[in-house]
């Protein structure tokens, strides 16, 4: 995915109410209840049934580090999803999203002022509404540049145009993500 993409699925992470599985045996049992069977679980990690039946057992207990980063996505993708569900709802009525992030933004303003790009560091509260595009976008599988067109419109109403108080014809472009980081 991309940085915004992985911010809301670190915001999500942050929800949780209780910490997922740390054992492999723990990790791949949770997906074996899951999906069903442990055919299934073998098709989602991309390794033979028999491999998920050894870790269920515990007669193999490491697996190589890419199924391990396979197994651990899938399960936090998968863990509470009812608390995950409550989160978004809160921050989609009336909550909001907090925005952290050090990025160029581009400027297209009114002629004898400057449009180059500059690095700013902001932390700004995002309303609802942007929450909302945000969390409809990522769950439709918006690429990263339609998600920082979003949090982008989002800035420049909040943060640069001072919630339409000035800056009236004042466009911004995010143009490079250094770090970003959502919470909600």
């Amino acid at each position: 995915m991309g940085t915004i993409g992985d911010s809301l699925d670190r915001a999500a992470e942050d929800t949780f109410t209780r910490k997922p599985p740390v054992s492999t045996a723990a990790r791949v049992g949770f997906l074996v209840k899951q999906l069903g069977t442990t055919r299934a679980t073998a098709q989602l990690l991309g390794v033979s049934q028999r491999s998920v039946e050894r870790y269920l057992k515990g007669t193999r207990r490491h697996p190589p580090q890419a199924i391990a980063t396979r197994i651990d996505a899938e399960v936090k993708r998968r863990w509470q999803p009812l608390i995950r569900r409550r989160a978004v709802k809160r921050a989609v009525d009336t909550g909001g999203i907090t925005v952290e992030t050090r990025a160029r933004f581009g400027f297209t303003a009114a002629p004898g002022s400057t449009d180059d790009p500059r690095l700013r560091r902001i932390t700004e509260h995002l309303p609802p509404s942007y929450a909302q595009q945000l969390f409809d976008a990522h769950a439709s599988g918006a690429t990263e540049q339609q998600l920082a067109a979003i949090v982008a419109q989002g800035l420049q109403e909040m943060y640069f145009k001072d919630r339409g108080r000035r800056a009236q014809g004042l466009v911004v472009d995010l143009n490079t993500i250094d770090y970003l980081d959502l919470s909600y």
